[in-house]
C-alpha cells in the first residue's frame, strides 16, 4: 500500500513546524548559554525576557486584536517547551503569562482585556496568578483572603502564596471570597496591578529548582481595586479558576515534555561520547534501553499535551480529565526521564558541570504546581464516575 503523504491525522501543521524551528535557534543562541549562571545565581532570567520579547514569543497566546500573536494553544505549547528544553525558568515566562491572564480571556469584560493584553503583547508588562494560600492549597476553596465592595471600588484584604514571577509581574489576578456564606460560589476574581495601594510583595521563597523564576508572597492590605477590575460577575471566580487550570495544565505538560527533551538530547551526546571498556556506553544494551525508554514516554506524553491544547483550543467542554491527564503524564515523564538522564552521565551527572542535574530539579516542580499530581488523579477519576 502507498503512502498517503495528505493524511495529517496527528500532524502538526507546517506553521508549527516553522514555529519550533525558530523558537529552538532563539533558544539556543539567546537564552540556553545563561541557563547556569541563572540557576546558580537564583536571579531572574532578564536576557531570555528580553529575547523573547524582542522575537514575539513572551505571551504568544495574546490576541491579534489586543496587539499579540494570536497563537493556538498547541503553538503556545510548542514555545514553552522548546525554551523549558534549555532553560526550565526561563519557560515560565511565556507559560505564567498565559496563565495569568487566561480567566480574563475566557471570561472578562473587554474593557480589562484592552487594558491590560496590550501591555503583555508588547513586553512592557508580565502577569501572575493568585490562587493559593498557606491554608489553602490543593483546598483552594477554603481561601481566607476577602474582597468587600466599598462605592465603586472592591477593597481585598488576605495574603497569597507560592506565586510564580511574583515581583516581577505587573499583573495579577486574585481570587478572593465576596461571599462567605456562600462557599466556592463566593469567591470572585479580580485582577491587581502592582501599583494599586495596599498591594505588596512580602517575601520569596528559596527553592530546589526554577531557581530564575522567583516565587513570591502576595499581602493585600486594604487594597483598594476599581471596580471595572473584577472578572466576570461576583461570585464566579472560582469557576473562572477552574477554567482557567484546565486551559493552562497542558502548558505545565509542555515545560515537562521540554525539561525532559533536553535531558534526553544530554544523555544521548553524553553516551555517543563517553567511552567505557574500550566503546562507547551508548553502545551497551543497558543504555540502549534507558534511551528507548525515555524517547518512548516523552512522544506518549507530548502527544497527551499536543491533543489536550488541541481540545482547549477547539473549545470543547469536559476539559476536566484531558487537561489534569496531560500534566499529570508529562511531569512523571519528566521526572523520571531526567532522573534516569543523571544516571546516564554517572558521577559527572551529580555535578553542575553538566546540565542534567538542573533539568532534575527544575523537573519536580511540574509535578506539583497547578495541582499536585494526586489531586490531578482526584480531578481525571472524578470525571470518570459522575
Amino acid at each position: 500500500m502507498a503512502g498517503n503523504p495528505d493524511f495529517d491525522l496527528f500532524k502538526l501543521g507546517d506553521e508549527h513546524d516553522e514555529l519550533r524551528t525558530a523558537i529552538r535557534a532563539l533558544s539556543e543562541k539567546e537564552i540556553a548559554p545563561y541557563a547556569k549562571d541563572v540557576d546558580e545565581k537564583s536571579r531572574f532570567p532578564e536576557e531570555a525576557l528580553k529575547a523573547l520579547v524582542n522575537s514575539g514569543f513572551n505571551a504568544v497566546h495574546v490576541p491579534e486584536e489586543y496587539g499579540g500573536q494570536g497563537a493556538d494553544s498547541v503553538a503556545t505549547c510548542i514555545v514553552i517547551e522548546e525554551v523549558a528544553r534549555v532553560c526550565g525558568s526561563s519557560s515560565l515566562i511565556p507559560a505564567v503569562n498565559k496563565l495569568g491572564t487566561m480567566g480574563m480571556i475566557l471570561n472578562g469584560s473587554e474593557e480589562i482585556k484592552a487594558q491590560v493584553l496590550p501591555t503583555l503583547a508588547s513586553g512592557e508588562a508580565m502577569a501572575s496568578y493568585a490562587l493559593s494560600e498557606r491554608e489553602a492549597g490543593s483546598d483552594a476553596a477554603a481561601m481566607r483572603t476577602r474582597a468587600k465592595a466599598d462605592g465603586d471600588d472592591w477593597i481585598i484584604n488576605g495574603s497569597k502564596c507560592w506565586i510564580t514571577n511574583g515581583g516581577k509581574s505587573t499583573w495579577y489576578t486574585v481570587m478572593a471570597v465576596t461571599d462567605p456564606d456562600k462557599g466556592a460560589n463566593g469567591i470572585s476574581s479580580f485582577v491587581v496591578h502592582k501599583d494599586d495601594p495596599g498591594f505588596s510583595v512580602t517575601g520569596l521563597e528559596h527553592k530546589l529548582g526554577i531557581k530564575g523564576s522567583p516565587t513570591a508572597e502576595l499581602a493585600f492590605e486594604n487594597c483598594r481595586v476599581p471596580g471595572d477590575r473584577i472578572i466576570g460577575e461576583p461570585g464566579t471566580g472560582f469557576k473562572t479558576a477552574l477554567q482557567t487550570l484546565d486551559h493552562t495544565r497542558p502548558t505545565i505538560g509542555a515545560q515537562a515534555v521540554g525539561l525532559a527533551q533536553g535531558a534526553l538530547d544530554a544523555a544521548i551526546a553524553y553516551t555517543k561520547d563517553r567511552k567505557q571498556f574500550g566503546k562507547s556506553i551508548a553502545s551497551f544494551q543497558n543504555t540502549e534501553f534507558m534511551l528507548a525508554d525515555m524517547a518512548m514516554k516523552i512522544e506518549a506524553a507530548r502527544l497527551m499535551v499536543y491533543t489536550s491544547a488541541a481540545r482547549a483550543e477547539r473549545g470543547e467542554k469536559n476539559l476536566g480529565f484531558i487537561s489534569a491527564a496531560a500534566k499529570c503524564l508529562a511531569s512523571d515523564v519528566a521526572m523520571e526521564v531526567t532522573t534516569n538522564a543523571v544516571q546516564l552521565f554517572g558521577g559527572a551527572g551529580y555535578t553542575t558541570d553538566f546540565p542534567v542535574e538542573r533539568m532534575m530539579r527544575d523537573a519536580k516542580i511540574t509535578q506539583i504546581y497547578e495541582g499536585t499530581n494526586q489531586i490531578q488523579r482526584v480531578v481525571m477519576s472524578r470525571a470518570l464516575l459522575k
